[in-house]
């Protein structure tokens, strides 16, 4: 089992997020929770990918088109850091 914490301003944002988000958000938290990381990349959905530069030793995952969960995998002790849930910006 993974440990998933998530920053403070989380709790705000899902509040303000539209309702399928939040629901692929929940199930995202389920599925890290079970399985971690590897079971994000089973699911082709979430398209889970590394990112880079500013954001670089960070993951994302997709809850929609346009939403994203940015997270980072501390020390591989089956924790995960929920930084932030956003709208992605084209």
């Amino acid at each position: 089992m993974w440990d998933v914490f998530e920053k403070k301003s989380i709790s705000k944002i899902i509040k303000k997020a539209p309702k399928d988000v939040v629901k692929k958000y929940e199930a995202w938290k389920r599925i890290v929770e079970i399985s971690g990381p590897e079971g994000l990349k089973l699911i082709r959905g979430f398209r889970d990918e590394a990112l880079k530069g500013n954001w670089k030793g960070y993951r994302s995952s997709r809850l929609g088109i346009q939403w994203r969960v940015i997270y980072k995998i501390e020390n591989n002790v089956l924790e995960i850091h929920v930084f932030e849930i956003t709208p992605h910006k084209y």
